[in-house]
């Protein structure tokens, strides 16, 4: 007679619960090595190099000229528009393009801006901006994004409504294409309250950069820009600036704690520092500003641009701007002589912030072209 098989004996309750914590013990660590692998490999990958200088580097074929795209961020309408009529109408409608990044559904045209260069030039899919948020950067991508689809552009220069050109069109499409270097103000920031560590390790500390919003971009460098889907989610959720502070609190108050983090002032900077594209910088920017100095570290306004008014732009104050050939950064103890393939240059192509009046004066001298009354005549209702 065929002897039985041995059965084992039932798992007790208990045996079954510890059995089923094994498990989940093991599942848990299990899931936690991969996630830290797929992290390493985030942070090691895909912020490589390689990544960043690769980035849609397609050569598309154009015919004519390469193109200047001038990229305006405007709170609503162009009050230079006059000033950037004449520049504009000394120039040949081959070598530049024009962008407008506005309040979502104002539209440029016949009643809204003084020169048809303008009309219809708005982004369809413009975005609610505030100064010191997320926004401000996405806008400038809006800008890029848009700018790219034109294979002429070639140097894509990011300018504010305040913005007033110091030379005409002739002399700015020259320098610009006489560089083979994107200009962007970079440098070490060195004030703790602006980085945060939550970045880490997406953006390592040693990467982060400060500089000028106002850049003017080789393609190639616009396309990483617009392609950036790792360093512009981490601005967003981690750089954001801080309420206002109450100076009558003093050091008590908490909010002097809190990181102040202004995203257009670190984030093109920061993502060409993590790709590694500073050697292919001017780390400068073509955009003069004039800033006015806190008078203690709790003064809520801080570091803000001085607004240049009708006297502040006669021809003896304009020429000491465009006489600027050397930049000093304390921060990196080192001063930056203003060149274009190795020759010396003017420092700046551009200024703002630039009033109404201000920008009269530099029109009625003749600065970007022949002065024209019409321009001031024909204006919208």
């Amino acid at each position: 007679m065929a002897k039985k098989a041995a059965s084992l004996p039932p798992l007790s309750t208990r045996q079954v619960f510890w059995l089923g914590w094994r498990l989940v013990i093991v599942l848990s660590v299990s899931l936690c090595l991969f996630a830290l692998l797929r992290l390493h490999r985030y942070s090691q990958a895909d912020l490589s190099p390689s990544s960043f200088s690769l980035s849609r580097r397609s050569r598309i074929e154009f015919e004519g000229p390469p193109k200047v795209a001038f990229l305006f961020l405007a709170r609503r309408n162009l009050p230079l528009d006059f000033l950037w009529r004449s520049f504009f109408e000394n120039a040949d409608v081959a070598n530049f393009s024009i962008y407008v990044h506005s309040e979502p559904g104002f539209l440029f045209d016949e009643s809204t801006t003084r020169s048809a260069f303008f009309y219809d030039r708005q982004l369809t899919n413009s975005i609610k901006v505030a100064w010191g948020e997320a926004s401000m950067i996405q806008a400038e991508r809006l800008l890029l994004g848009v700018a790219l689809e034109d294979p002429a552009n070639q140097r894509f220069v990011l300018l504010s409504d305040s913005c007033v050109p110091l030379y005409n069109f002739s002399y700015i499409y020259s320098y610009l294409m006489a560089s083979p270097k994107s200009f962007v103000d970079s440098f070490l920031d060195k004030n703790e309250s602006r980085y945060n560590p939550e970045m880490s390790p997406i953006i390592p500390k040693n990467k982060w950069r400060k500089g000028s919003q106002w850049i003017s971009l080789v393609r190639s460098h616009a396309e990483v820009v617009v392609d950036d889907e790792v360093i512009f989610p981490a601005f967003k959720k981690f750089c954001k600036r801080r309420p206002p502070v109450d100076a009558s609190k003093g050091e008590q108050n908490i909010l002097q704690k809190q990181h102040n983090c202004i995203p257009d002032e670190h984030y093109v900077q920061t993502l060409f520092a993590m790709g590694d594209l500073e050697g292919e910088l001017e780390q400068r920017t073509l955009t003069y500003t004039l800033w006015n100095q806190p008078k203690t570290n709790m003064d809520n306004k801080g570091w803000h641009p001085i607004t240049f008014g009708y006297a502040d732009a006669g021809p003896q104050q304009i020429k000491r701007i465009k006489d600027i050939d050397r930049l000093h950064y304390e921060s990196e103890h080192r001063t930056e002589w203003c060149r274009n393939n190795s020759t010396r240059v003017p420092c700046f192509l551009f200024a703002r912030k630039f009033s109404r009046g201000a920008a009269m004066h530099i029109f009625s001298n003749g600065v970007v072209g022949p002065f024209d009354v019409s321009a001031l005549i024909d204006a919208p209702p």
